[in-house]
């Protein structure tokens, strides 16, 4: 009887073992507030408990964050202001301390830079420029650092609403799971554009038969996750409120859903910001701003790839913005720009649910939230 209960003790201490993990969290801000720049935290899963570990000062507006594969490099967009042109900056990462060393930066040869992706093999980043209604694309070396040579591609057209679409505005650059393909939502023309993408290329960037998805007239595409089997893509459309999701195969999209993102019987004004779906694929978070000020969370058909709603969470912060599953699926960090922190929750993997952990982390006008993982 001793030895089944210290084995079920042995088995049980194993089990919460496998399932904890320390990360740095690299936290993009706007800096125009309580903001110095990008915060780094060392954070531990499953506790949600954190650590302030350096920050990275001398950047403006770092509104954007993406880091390479190999967590050894981060590459950040600095929206600048009216005096101040977009810039990309890259920075390599010490595995040991989390702490970065600043390598070079580049202008995002447009206004208003909101977005960046690092290819798979660390070659490319690719940069969404909001005002500019461009993206552009900047070849790495073997050092991680931004190369003179890049591509820049112009869109063209509007959308319905004049306020908001009188012109083209990139919101998001993201490479397919196989790096073939570029899937660039554009809030301000309602299409999700598609192009072609070849690493070795002097200009990668390619045209593609399809050429683009239509979203819905006056919806706003934003955002967009893949699902875990590379089948799915759901986009989040922020004037909309809504998401739509699509079959993907090879640099071609198909609609077959299109849902609500709030209550039935929301009135406020709407702006989703974020998308992610859950590392098993069952399923799918979406952060919305304003008077809703919650996540919503659907439960992916695992055959269909139809969503069904759950339900919705509360924040208790202001302005929820991007937003980060941790990799076992455990922990869901948002970060809250009006509130000036990352409220943590505890997620059910059964039943998708979250609940808030006590506590918050405390960083000036969060608005993006990176994890790379510290090996053991």
């Amino acid at each position: 009887m001793k030895k089944r209960s210290i084995l079920l003790l042995l088995t049980l201490y194993v089990s919460i073992m496998a399932y904890s993990q320390d990360y740095y969290m690299y936290t993009g801000t706007y800096t125009n507030g309580q903001s110095e720049g990008i915060y780094i935290y060392k954070l531990s899963v499953p506790s949600g408990t954190s650590t302030l570990v350096d920050i990275i000062k001398g950047i403006e507006n770092p509104s954007y964050l993406a880091v390479s594969k190999d967590g050894l490099f981060l590459y950040a967009v600095s929206e600048g202001g009216s005096d101040h042109k977009g810039m990309i900056s890259a920075y390599q990462l010490d595995p040991a301390t989390g702490k970065a060393s600043f390598l070079n930066k580049k202008e995002s040869r447009g206004d208003g830079p909101c977005y960046i992706a690092v290819s798979e093999n660390r070659k490319w980043v690719a940069v969404g420029n909001y005002g500019g209604g461009n993206l552009v694309t900047y070849a790495l070396d073997k050092e991680g650092k931004l190369t003179d040579q890049y591509q820049l591609v112009h869109h063209e057209g509007k959308g319905m609403n004049p306020k908001r679409q009188d012109k083209p505005h990139v919101h998001a650059t993201i490479f397919t799971p196989d790096n073939k393909f570029l899937l660039v939502p554009d809030l301000g023309t309602d299409k999700v554009m598609i192009y072609s993408f070849n690493e070795k290329k002097n200009m990668p960037i390619g045209g593609t038969q399809q050429g683009f998805a239509k979203i819905t007239d006056g919806s706003g595409p934003r955002h967009l996750d893949f699902h875990p089997n590379g089948k799915w893509v759901y986009v989040i459309e922020e004037m909309g409120g809504t998401i739509s999701s699509w079959k993907y195969s090879s640099g071609k999209l198909e609609k077959f859903q299109h849902v609500d993102a709030h209550p039935a019987n929301y009135q406020g004004t709407r702006g989703s910001a974020d998308i992610h779906i859950s590392p098993d694929g069952k399923f799918l978070y979406a952060s919305h701003r304003f008077e809703a000020n919650n996540i919503s969370i659907f439960a992916i058909d695992e055959k269909t790839g139809m969503l069904e709603l759950v339900g919705f969470q509360e924040l208790p912060g202001k302005k929820p913005r991007n937003f980060v599953i941790d990799p076992s699926g455990q922990l869901l960090l948002v970060a809250n720009q009006d509130s000036n922190d990352i409220t943590l929750f505890k997620r059910d993997k059964e039943k998708g649910t979250l609940t808030v952990l006590p506590g918050t982390i405390q960083a000036g006008s969060p608005v993006c939230l990176k994890l790379v993982p510290i090996n053991k």
